[in-house]
């Protein structure tokens, strides 16, 4: 059933367009032009800035297009829900279906493009190890946001209008446009209760995936010899670590996202 309904939802997606599933490849490249526009004004040097850029809204893209999806899923399937008994979580499922469809289509022009020899980037190992990790830390946080965020649009809409704006605020709090670097360098330096900011700053998941993603594509943490810094400086280990303990909080999110899910769908058919 929850293939079927990815299938459904694909087909609703792409029906009657020209492009088809192009337009999933056509958002990101938009936001490449747009920014390195940005970039070339304000003369910030960021070496395969195509490349920088698009490891982060890889990830970016996924966690947007889930929850945007998975807060509409239960709403837009109104008539379903009232007319059959079925487990509900089918429906945030299929948006992360959906999600993941467009994801692995960005994966695949992207890893061609840094793997092609033009580019002049390529691929390096051991950094690329990180990737899968990190798409294991992206699809366990992001099902469980989408899990919570469902069930409370059913109940208030307006947490369809809240979450728009909360996304447009998380995007600029996630390193993708700019350096890493930058911020580990300001907060390092400010400490709350002992704790430096920095560390405070890496509880935002969402900001670990994407610095997960860019250290696996990019991988250029300083670009040479008597220059700034790209990407935060962390080892490899120490970066790993940070995934793996943000893996285990996400796991755990998503079983009381489920459990919360599970208790409020019994209402959903009456909230409708």
């Amino acid at each position: 059933m929850l293939v079927n309904l990815v299938r459904k939802e694909l087909k609703v997606k792409y029906t009657a367009s020209v492009l088809g599933a192009f337009w999933s490849l056509l958002n990101p490249v938009v936001f490449l032009a747009v920014f390195s526009f940005v970039v070339i004004v304000l003369r910030q040097s960021i070496p395969d800035f195509p490349v920088f850029l698009l490891s982060g809204l890889l990830a970016w893209n996924f966690v947007s297009n889930s929850l945007q999806g998975g807060a509409r899923s239960v709403i837009d399937n109104a008539n379903l829900v009232k007319k059959m008994a079925f487990p509900r979580e089918i429906l945030p499922l299929s948006a992360i279906g959906v999600a993941l469809f467009d994801f692995a289509l960005q994966s695949v022009v992207l890893l061609v493009f840094i793997a092609w020899p033009w580019s002049g980037h390529g691929l390096r190992l051991p950094e690329l190890l990180l990737y899968p990790l990190s798409i294991a830390v992206l699809v366990a946080f992001t099902t469980a946001i989408t899990f919570w965020v469902s069930a409370l649009n059913v109940r208030y809409r307006d947490v369809g209008h809240l979450l728009n704006l909360a996304l447009l605020v998380w995007f600029w709090f996630t390193p993708i446009v700019y350096q890493g670097w930058l911020v580990q360098r300001k907060l390092e330096t400010i400490h709350i209760l002992g704790i430096d900011a920095w560390s405070l700053y890496l509880l935002n998941p969402v900001a670990v995936i994407v610095l997960g993603f860019q250290r696996a594509l990019y991988a250029i943490v300083v670009p040479g010899p008597g220059k700034d810094p790209i990407l935060p400086l962390m080892s490899l280990p120490r970066l790993t670590g940070v995934l793996l303990a943000a893996l285990g909080a996400s796991l755990l999110l998503l079983l009381l996202a489920w459990r919360s899910f599970f208790h409020r769908s019994g209402d959903f058919a009456e909230e409708l």
